[in-house]
């Protein structure tokens, strides 16, 4: 018995391990042969894993490639295809702009590969379970009888068969011409540039492969630099600063949440916005929306860098937005939404310190401010229901502590009637309030705007530095209801004003 016992043991773990090995060999045939069209650095990209140790990126014709190690053995091969840039120096004056930032970038690179790697061994390990089932199903009889029919004439046809289709799908012998880039050398971006551009800090492992005789690209290139390295810079010393200023402390009873919005894809201001949160003892964000200029995916960069900044302790799992009016279209919301942020529609949910919480994407975005399953929906039709929504709640004794929108006027109707403690919003880029409004009910909310987080000017923001004044307030919880507000000001030469703290007087 204990012999029958040991020789099934020892088949089963044959078998299991045959079944690993077959399996990691599958995916890591997968791994390498698979790729994944995302969206990156404001280009439609497709990216393929390599055990190189670095990231390869294909700019196309005008620009040169980059490369530059990723410090392991693992790599990633980029192959940029179309963007939404108006011309090819706003498109540069992008790349200098996100390099400047690489976090959510990066972030962006390892998390899709990781899912990759993740999809190969799922494959591999089912694809590996093939031979092993094979192999116990057609039993040891049938094996031997298998293994004397290849001897014979007849199974070293078939078995030549199988290795003429394999070799004819194979096609080795197809002729291809060889590639631009084959007749091209890597070498690193100081030697591309030559000695009259200083090369920033950071950049000095950056290599690239490109015609150094086209003085335009060269010209380019310099732009994209001398972008990267004022951003850097300015946004650096900003987040820098930011974590000295003397801000209001919470008492061990309050909650402080950050309150960004119209950061119109300057993704530079989300480590500033990120320190003044942390500076004032936040563990909350509020979006109040705009966060792109179109809502198109190649903003998604604009999305990862907000993403990135507050993702982790103590943001992870506070953190809640709404869509504004340049919010076009269902990417915004439903991009936040799918990586953890609570996207606001129209229903009470619970907030920051234990108030709740109510809001609704800008109705003048197309496709979003749907009242439910409702299409078709005016502002004021949602400013009204808007209101019932807060009332209703506020009868039921569940009032609402706050109505985050895009826009102010959204909740005007909601405190004329009384329902809601504090109406939030930016969209005028100015800040505004907070305004105390006596409803007509007897009770008193606020409103407050704040200004534009990315500093922008229009709907445009994206820029080696800022293109105005840009705001990042602070709102302070307590006892489950706002309790009072500030705001941070960074101005265009990089000095910030912090505003006194502003109590609400409520009922």
């Amino acid at each position: 018995m204990t012999r029958r016992v040991l020789r099934l043991t020892s088949r089963l773990t044959l078998l299991t391990v045959s079944w690993v090995a077959v399996s990691l060999l599958c995916a890591m045939v997968l791994f390498l042969g698979s790729s994944r069209a995302i969206n990156v650095a404001s280009h439609d990209a497709e990216i393929r894993p390599t055990f190189t140790g670095r990231v390869v990126v294909h700019t196309g014709p005008v620009l040169p490639d980059l490369r530059v190690g990723t410090g392991s053995r693992f790599g990633v091969d980029v192959r940029l295809d179309k963007t939404d840039a108006a011309s090819t120096n706003a498109l540069v004056q992008r790349y200098g702009l996100i390099a400047s930032q690489p976090e959510a970038v990066r972030e962006r690179l390892s998390s899709a590969v990781v899912d990759m790697a993740i999809d190969a061994l799922v494959r591999g390990a089912a694809l590996g379970l093939v031979p092993v089932l094979l192999w116990v199903l057609v039993g040891r009889r049938r094996r031997r009888e298998l293994l004397v029919g290849v001897a014979t004439p007849q199974g070293a046809g078939v078995v030549l068969l199988v290795l003429v289709v394999g070799v004819g799908l194979w096609a080795p012998w197809a002729p291809s011409d060889p590639k631009v880039d084959e007749g091209r050398d890597w070498m690193s971006l100081g030697e591309f540039l030559g000695p009259a551009v200083p090369l920033p800090a950071g950049l000095d492992g950056v290599e690239v492969r490109g015609d150094v005789t086209t003085a335009q690209t060269r010209r380019l290139v310099e732009s994209a630099i001398d972008t990267y390295d004022k951003s850097k810079q300015f946004y650096a010393t900003a987040a820098e600063e930011a974590a000295d200023l003397v801000l209001r402390v919470p008492a061990d009873d309050e909650t402080v949440v950050v309150l960004v919005s119209d950061r119109h894809d300057n993704i530079g201001m989300d480590a500033v916005a990120r320190a003044v949160g942390d500076a004032a003892g936040a563990t909350a964000v509020y979006d109040a929306g705009d966060d792109t200029s179109t809502g198109k995916p190649w903003e998604g960069f604009s999305l990862d860098s907000l993403d990135a900044a507050f993702g982790d302790e103590p943001y992870a799992g506070n953190r809640w937005a709404v869509p504004g009016n340049h919010d076009h279209g269902d990417f915004v919301g439903s991009w936040l939404a799918d990586r953890g942020w609570t996207v606001l529609d129209g229903e009470v949910v619970d907030g920051p310190g234990e108030s709740r919480l109510l809001g609704v994407a800008d109705p003048r975005s197309s496709g979003l401010g749907n009242w439910r399953d409702e299409t078709g929906l005016t502002f004021g039709e949602v400013a009204e229901r808007l209101a019932d929504a807060a009332c209703a709640a506020d009868e039921d004794g569940d009032r609402v502590g706050t109505l985050l929108v895009h826009d102010a006027n959204l909740g005007e109707e909601a405190l004329a009637r009384g329902c809601t403690d504090l109406v939030l919003g930016g969209h005028t880029h100015v800040r505004s309030g907070p305004e105390a409004v006596v409803g007509t009910n007897g009770r008193t909310g606020y409103s407050y705007t704040t200004g534009t987080t990315g500093g922008a000017a229009y709907a445009i923001a994206i820029g080696s530095k800022l293109r105005r004044a840009a705001s990042i307030s602070l709102v302070t919880y307590a006892d489950g209801r706002p309790a009072g507000v500030q705001e941070v000001v960074l101005q265009t030469n990089g000095a910030f004003e912090v505003e006194p703290y502003v109590a609400l007087a409520l009922d």
